[in-house]
This record gives C-alpha cells, sequence and structure tokens, in this order.
C-alpha cells in the first residue's frame, strides 16, 4: 500500500484544473445543535424547531458557518494539506439554505498562483471552492489564497 498524500505542494498546483474533493458529510441534527452551543449562535431558527416551522423554511436551518467549515475541511486533503497558512477567505456566499440531514459535497477550482516575492520556498494559491447539496444545487461558494510550500 502507498501511504497516502495529504495535499499538494505549489508546484503541483494547475492553474484552471479542477479538483472534485472524495470527502463529503451529512449534516445531522447533532452536528448543528453542537455547533450552536459552541459558538453561541442561539438563533431559534437553528435550534428551535416550533420556531422553524413557523417561519420561511419550515425547518430547521443548518449554520451557515458550519456549513461553511465543513466544506472548506473537506478541501484539506487537496488543497491545503501542505499549506503553512490559509492567508484569507474572500467573497463568502450562501446561495441557498442547508437543512438537517442534507448531504455536503464540494469542487474546487485553481484561479491563480504565483511565487512568494520574500520566501522562494513558497507559493500563494488563489482557489475557488463551492459546495453543493445531494440535488446538485450550489449551497456556499468562497474564495481563499493559501500559502503552500515548494517541493524540496
Amino acid at each position: 500500500m502507498k501511504p497516502s498524500k495529504l495535499g499538494l505542494y505549489f508546484d503541483e498546483f494547475v492553474v484552471g484544473e479542477t479538483v472534485e474533493h472524495a470527502l463529503s458529510k451529512t449534516v445531522f441534527e447533532s452536528d448543528n445543535n453542537f455547533f450552536s452551543l459552541l459558538t453561541m449562535n442561539h438563533h431559534p431558527v437553528h435550534t428551535n424547531l416550533d420556531y422553524a416551522h413557523k417561519n420561511q423554511h419550515g425547518q430547521l436551518l443548518v449554520v451557515g458557518t458550519l456549513v461553511f467549515s465543513l466544506v472548506v475541511g473537506m478541501t484539506v486533503p487537496d488543497i491545503s494539506g501542505k499549506a503553512i497558512a490559509n492567508l484569507g477567505y474572500e467573497d463568502i456566499k450562501h446561495l441557498r439554505p442547508v437543512f438537517i440531514n442534507d448531504t455536503l459535497y464540494a469542487k474546487t477550482i485553481v484561479l491563480d498562483k504565483r511565487e512568494s516575492k520574500s520566501k522562494p520556498d513558497r507559493g500563494i494559491v488563489h482557489v475557488e471552492t463551492v459546495g453543493y447539496n445531494q440535488h446538485d444545487e450550489a449551497v456556499i461558494s468562497f474564495r481563499r489564497h493559501v500559502l503552500v510550500k515548494k517541493q524540496a
């Protein structure tokens, strides 16, 4: 068996390439409850079934920052596994609601890359990720700049 490879080196990223991430996650009510408690997001649309039933979507909504965190996590084995740092996230868009028992998937396109101006052993990769549900509907998108090691 070959050991699994965590992430890509800067040199391995190809501008224009799309990565369909292998990881996926069904969001359970317990995930949403724990995340709501942990992050102190006590909005009743996330935690109160009676309240949620009486509002726009008629059911509990998954916390948007949980959706963001899960989709970022799905990209780690492919995008930031060799990262030195995530330098910034931008243009985060919640495109449609995520509900309890939805399953999330993700894909990322490499938008650009450039070598570091100050350190020759690394570079910056600019990517855009889209998270989508089991109906192939985009639910979130965001861009980020990742500082990544070069191959030795």
